[in-house]
């Protein structure tokens, strides 16, 4: 419960817009911070950068700071509760959001305004959280791209499909974010933005009123400020099941890792590779038992059979969009949904006997390693506002339903970020978050809110 005090609002001494989630949580239960000042301060900074990122797909300010202001009038009524009392949450548009228009990246729905929360959405107010904003997305979370800019360098990809979100995110204009991720819609962009992003263990968080694409991998995801921001959020969602929070901090054990480049190290950029390895040689002397993680013989069909897998299921969850509102699609989505619904059967039969016969194999790869440091993406994001990257260091984790977190790597020599990706067995979230602390201190490994920014 926010504990009743009639202690004034005391001055907070950064800049608001550059305090993470759990700072920010602290001082609202505290009643040092209301969650209006917090709104004033966030959408002035997004109504100014928004021209430059555009990374909302629906913002009112005038509504997110009466949404805000009801919740400082129950706190001081005494009736206001939750770990997140008045953390403000940037939704990916095509996670439904009721009251506010969410048109899946799509013109298909303009205008669309759901009746009914998502349950992560239903999940995070019932917490205390209030919705800022619906951060923009790609047509239907595939791959045609958004308006967002990369918050770093604007000419850049942010990546996707949670563009709004994870740009959100890095430029300081809402602490917490919920993206999705059927390949790499939430790590992949987490790493060209510079924030932290968490793909969970299938089912960890529910899926109710997200608009689906592939029912076998679809996930909802988070993005944040701190491994500690993104446990905040995750743990009030359900991520832990019916086990016990991670230990993040002094308490948890120090890790076995692995280190694997998969069998794509080809095409890998240089940066990326002395990320990966640089942070390898930090964390062993820092005390973490390294191994190298072999990628087995055979993991290399998991490549082409996760995308298998997405296009045919794709194909299937669009039909009505193919059928009747084809013209609304880009070209791009329609080659796509045509692509799946002409693959045979037996074609994503045999996608999914790949990952369930791998699945098996698993301890192959792992060994002794509880996570593994692999890239989260190809390097930094292109060049590019055409195209979001390619989410080839994602596809094998996705389909064989690893939990993925990434942290922000350092920048490149053009001041783009660079993203480890933390990857552990199905089911491990919990110590995921635990080795993912544990490495981000070690590391440093903090967003950065760049000066193309404004700041």
């Amino acid at each position: 419960m926010v504990p009743r005090t009639t202690t004034s609002e005391a001055p907070m001494t950064a800049p608001l817009h550059t305090l993470d989630a759990t700072t920010l949580a602290r001082a609202l239960a505290a009643r040092e911070l209301k969650a209006e000042t917090l709104a004033q301060a966030l959408t002035e900074r997004a109504l100014a950068l928004g021209p430059r990122l555009h990374a909302w797909a629906h913002l009112d300010a005038a509504a997110a700071r009466r949404r805000a202001r009801a919740l400082d009038q129950a706190a001081a009524g005494g009736s206001a509760s939750g770990a997140l009392h008045g953390l403000p949450l940037g939704i990916k548009d095509n996670i439904d959001t009721a009251g506010l228009p969410t048109a899946y990246g799509s013109a298909v729905y303009a205008g669309h305004v759901p009746q009914a929360d998502a349950a992560v959405v239903a999940l995070a107010r019932a917490a205390g959280a209030w919705v800022m904003g619906k951060t923009a997305c790609t047509e239907f979370a595939n791959m045609t791209p958004c308006a967002t800019r990369n918050p770093h360098v604007p000419a850049h990809t942010p990546g996707g499909s949670s563009s709004g979100s994870a740009a959100a995110v890095a430029a300081g204009l809402v602490p917490l974010a919920l993206g999705t991720q059927t390949a790499g819609s939430v790590i992949r962009p987490a790493a060209f933005c510079g924030t932290v992003g968490y793909k969970p263990s299938p089912r960890r968080l529910p899926r109710a009123g997200a608009k689906p694409n592939s029912d076998t991998l679809d996930e909802i995801g988070v993005l944040a400020r701190s491994v500690a921001d993104a446990a905040l959020l995750s743990g009030v969602l359900g991520a832990w099941g019916a086990g016990p929070a991670p230990r993040l901090g002094g308490d948890a054990a120090t890790p076995r890792l692995g280190v694997t480049l998969t069998s794509r190290a080809q095409a890998l950029s240089a940066p990326m590779v002395a990320m990966v390895e640089d942070a390898a040689a930090r964390l062993s002397a820092a005390g973490a038992t390294m191994q190298l993680a072999v990628w087995p013989e055979g993991f290399d069909s998991l490549f082409d059979a996760q995308r298998t897998v997405q296009v045919f299921e794709t194909a299937m969850a669009l039909a009505a969009e193919r059928q009747y509102r084809r013209r609304q699609l880009s070209a791009g989505l329609r080659a796509l949904l045509d692509e799946g619904a002409a693959l045979p059967a037996a074609a994503y039969a045999a996608a999914l006997s790949t990952a369930q016969a791998t699945g098996l194999r698993i301890e192959e790869l792992f060994g002794q390693a509880e996570v593994l440091l692999t890239p989260a993406a190809p390097g930094a994001a292109p060049r590019s506002l055409r195209q979001t990257g390619d989410p080839a260091f994602n596809r094998p984790w996705q389909l064989l339903g690893c939990p993925c977190l990434t942290l922000p790597g350092g920048l490149d020599a053009q001041g783009l970020p660079l993203g480890l990706q933390l990857v552990a067995r199905p089911g491990q979230d919990a110590r995921l978050f635990e080795v993912a602390a544990w490495v981000e201190e070690r590391l440093e490994a903090r967003t950065i809110t760049h000066a193309a920014c404004g700041d």
